[in-house]
């Protein structure tokens, strides 16, 4: 998994709006990387941006690989003016395939920073590749509909994507039965969630294993909302979700193992393009987490969840310090604690630890 891992996020160009730091286009977060950190080679191969974490993939062999995908893939100069608007080239989106992406999920709040016409062209992108989305569509039945992901000889997994209001995402990017756009949830409430279980209940099949996907709550702090963990919380009991992924924050959050159903309540960014920009450093957004999540087909329940903290550096993850990895592995873990959830370091990953509900 990735936030923008599972949610993670790939480095996604600007448009001409202005950014805070006065960026106003691709060439700029380049200039402020090298800066930063040192010259960044031109061309680079498809790979080059996941570094180390190709390693991490070959040893840990996922079934599937998720990521919340922050950025339009598309040339369309029809950019919404909202401040910050993100876009990466068509022929750019092979860098997905060398990381063998099997979903991005889509609910967010810039897959429409290049209006309607951007999300057509990045949702045509995805499917060429062959690669599965949720949570955006041409209308609202594709908007709303989850991605199916199956793993040979081991079952299903359900992918269901949300976006919810306290993320940014503007009210009138929601799908409709006649307009492309984003499948957005109003409301946190119990309500909502038996509606979502509900939904599920035409899709799902015996076995299925169950992810919701929601980008929800502001960029930065560790602060927890009640009604998040209510939503959390009904989603497993209602919907008997797996894996509840939430993302937005810039840096992760505490992690919740609710019944054995893991809840990530912001997994931080996997790769973005703010190195070299001041601001928030406290937060350490330049260290990043790729989270393993083991379920049990049989019960829906989590065995093992493993996380590999990487280093951004020259728009590229490396493997951190050692004392860097002390410094997640410490920060994770305070924040986690709350929950009666602790994290260990096992050799060069960090282990999920709980208290495991009989």
């Amino acid at each position: 998994m990735t936030g923008r891992g599972i949610d993670q996020v790939l480095p996604h160009p600007v448009a001409p709006g202005l950014h805070e730091s006065g960026v106003h286009s691709a060439v700029d977060y380049v200039r402020l990387a090298e800066r930063a950190n040192g010259p960044i080679p031109a061309p680079v191969d498809p790979d080059y941006l996941w570094g180390d974490a190709l390693e991490e993939w070959r040893r840990m062999a996922p079934d599937v690989r998720i990521i919340n995908l922050e950025s339009s893939i598309t040339r369309s100069d029809a950019f919404v003016p909202k401040g910050i608007n993100y876009r990466m080239s068509p022929e750019n989106a092979v860098c997905l395939m060398a990381a063998k992406i099997d979903c991005c999920v889509l609910a967010n709040n810039h897959v429409l920073d290049w209006g309607c016409s951007g999300l057509v062209d990045t949702l045509r992108v995805l499917e060429r590749h062959r690669i599965q989305v949720a949570g955006a569509g041409r209308d609202l039945a594709q908007a709303s509909a989850p991605a199916i992901l199956d793993v040979a000889g081991k079952g299903r997994v359900v992918v269901v994507s949300l976006a919810c209001p306290s993320s940014g995402v503007p009210s009138d990017w929601a799908a409709a039965h006649d307009r492309p756009g984003v499948n957005i949830l109003e409301n946190l409430s119990e309500t909502a969630a038996a509606h979502l279980a509900q939904k599920l209940q035409s899709a799902r099949r015996p076995g299925d294993i169950v992810v919701v996907s929601i980008h929800w709550g502001p960029n930065w702090g560790y602060a927890i909302p009640p009604h998040h963990r209510r939503f959390a919380h009904a989603l497993v009991d209602v919907a008997n979700v797996s894996v509840v992924h939430g993302h937005s924050s810039h840096h992760p959050m505490a992690i919740e193992i609710y019944k054995n159903r893991p809840i990530f309540y912001g997994c931080g960014d996997f790769l973005n393009d703010y190195e070299g920009i001041a601001g928030y450093g406290e937060f350490r957004g330049d260290l990043s987490v790729m989270y393993f999540v083991s379920i049990s087909p049989a019960t829906g329940e989590c065995v093992a969840l493993d996380m590999v903290p990487l280093q951004i550096k020259r728009f590229q993850l490396a493997r951190p310090s050692s004392s860097d990895v002390a410094w997640v592995r410490a920060t994770i873990d305070r924040q986690c604690r709350q929950f009666g959830v602790r994290v260990l370091v096992d050799d060069s990953k960090l282990v999920v630890s709980w208290p495991r509900d009989q």
